[in-house]
């Protein structure tokens, strides 16, 4: 049977983060999680699938994944969904980091909707899990598609690495419960895409990664 939800990892801006836009193979309707820059090039893969973007997915609040987040509302008038409310202080905090870090940015915004643990979004005909995986940032979550068994994990988990936590609000114990105790669990076989960097499964970083041994 063939997969039914679909997707393209997209880097953006010169620091190669992965926006992602995924869709649902049956409708046609997709999202875009993480619109950190390179709207010319996200709308470019839409047109190219000919699916119909819905919706905005955010994984977590720093700038360089949802920068250019207000810009691509306002163009489009899709809802922007996420990250978990624990994450409001940096999105009203994108004009000083953007400043600070000298990355430009499209200004601070309020989501349409904040996401919880357990909550579920649906995609066409497909549904999404938000798992609430806190330490990178304090209301970092994960998108979750159990019949593909892929997720998107934002800056929680890399191929052979994890997050940072050196950034406010940050915490070390946190990000390894949340891999440990929410994360591996769903299963070695389990693909995620990551904010940075290439794909990876759960079991390779259950067996090599070494943040995790």
């Amino acid at each position: 049977m063939p997969n039914s939800l679909s997707y393209q990892i997209i880097p953006v801006t010169p620091f190669a983060q992965n926006a992602s836009l995924i869709w649902c193979n049956q409708t046609k309707s997709a999202a875009i999680i993480d619109p950190g820059g390179d709207l010319p090039k996200i709308m470019q893969a839409v047109e190219q699938h000919a699916v119909k973007l819905e919706k905005i997915l955010l994984t977590h609040g720093h700038i360089d994944h949802i920068g250019y987040t207000a810009e691509l509302a306002a163009e489009t008038g899709l809802p922007i969904i996420g990250p978990h409310p624990d994450d409001q202080f940096l999105l009203e905090s994108l004009d000083e980091y953007g400043a600070m870090l000298g990355l430009p940015h499209s200004g601070s915004f309020e989501p349409d909707q904040w996401l919880h643990d357990g909550d579920q979004i649906s995609l066409g005909e497909q549904t999404l899990r938000v798992i609430h995986c806190p330490g990178h940032t304090p209301g970092h979550v994960v998108f979750y598609h159990e019949e593909s068994r892929l997720a998107i994990v934002g800056d929680v988990l890399f191929q052979h690495s994890i997050g940072r936590t050196d950034f406010p609000r940050g915490n070390h114990a946190d990000l390894l419960n949340s891999i440990k105790n929410k994360l591996l669990p769903l299963g070695d076989e389990v693909e995620f895409i990551p904010g940075h960097g290439p794909s990876s499964s759960f079991g390779e970083e259950r067996q090599n990664n070494p943040f995790l041994r």
